[in-house]
């Protein structure tokens, strides 16, 4: 009889889930990310392409063959097989669930929303900034009555907890111009641009990223620490220069329709500018990389800026430039 009675007690409180729309897309979101989650971007055999934009966190592709094009770009790339199997194994299941969902429509403009599962029927095109309030977890659905594509343009997504936050789409995702949070889990290619991300890109499809910044969620849920190229420019996205906004969001010269400034320094530091892509592997497997060349670069920086000295009667020292 008491078994019977939990039993009767479990099986109420599903049924109050599924009609809260929280379960289980939101629990397999928020605990059952596996390998994958320790990465903060993964990208599939179609390529891996960055101009201009830094990562903090480890980048993935599959398998090693993949071809990775990297210009002026702070990142490290690594084989992950295993983790970019564990994520379509997770997207495949994600997918299935958003039945009872709460269904979205707009551009999220003004928006706020707790807590919950919520989907979008088709695709869905957003501007604006939509808040997320409470710790989350958050989970939102793109496409999921029909193939439906996430487009995201001067978007800004404001929540306390980014790593709580999960956006399964199922085709492409192109966010352009914004500050995002959360971890993208897209069925197609992702294409950001002037963008920053709190969370994780990862991709069935090519990645494709220009003067953005990933800061990674680790595997505990963790955001990377902000790296800011202060004082030059007037920064590339999420990084006003010298504290400039204020510790305020809203005087942001980034994100608020200011033009970034290139995140590269342009001479004073003895740095070419260079771009600087980490490649390893976790199985020791050969990874293509086409790194281009920045055509302003000196081929050679022997004579460049060095100090002659000369050594006088008078014992004193005098430094000439060439």
């Amino acid at each position: 009889m008491r078994h019977l009675l939990s039993k009767f007690r479990f099986s109420g409180l599903i049924a109050l889930a599924l009609v809260a729309g929280v379960w289980p897309v939101a629990a397999h979101a928020a605990g059952s990310l596996g390998a994958e989650a320790g990465f903060a971007v993964l990208a599939s055999g179609t390529g891996l392409t960055c101009t201009d934009s830094g990562v903090a966190g480890p980048v993935g592709i599959s398998p090693s063959s993949t071809a990775v094009t990297s210009t002026r770009c702070h990142m490290q790339v690594q084989v992950a097989d295993g983790a970019y199997t564990a994520f379509l194994a997770d997207y495949s299941a994600m997918g299935g669930g958003f039945t009872g969902c709460t269904v979205l429509t707009g551009t999220l403009a003004g928006v706020s929303l707790g807590p919950g599962t919520y989907c979008f029927d088709a695709a869905a095109a957003l501007t604006g900034t939509v808040t997320l309030t409470g710790a989350g977890p958050w989970v939102f659905g793109i496409g999921t009555g029909t193939v439906g594509a996430l487009t995201a343009t001067s978007f800004t997504v404001v929540s306390g907890n980014p790593c709580n936050a999960f956006w399964w789409v199922d085709a492409d995702v192109t966010l352009t111009t914004s500050a995002f949070q959360g971890t993208i889990l897209g069925g197609g290619d992702i294409t950001t641009t002037d963008t920053s991300l709190e969370g994780r890109l990862l991709a069935t499809g090519a990645v494709t990223m220009t003067r953005t910044n990933i800061f990674g969620c680790n595997a505990t849920g963790t955001v990377a620490r902000h790296h800011c190229n202060q004082g030059v420019g007037n920064g590339p996205e999420g990084c006003d220069p010298g504290n400039s906004n204020q510790g305020d969001p809203s005087r942001s010269n980034d994100e608020l329709g200011g033009t970034p400034g290139d995140p590269g320094r342009k001479g004073g530091n003895g740095k070419s500018g260079a771009e600087t892509a980490t490649i390893s592997s976790l199985n020791s497997a050969p990874v293509a990389v086409a790194a281009k060349s920045n055509s302003r670069l000196m081929s050679s920086v022997s004579d460049g800026a060095k100090g002659k000295s000369d050594l006088h009667a008078n014992g004193k020292r005098e430094s000439k430039n060439k």
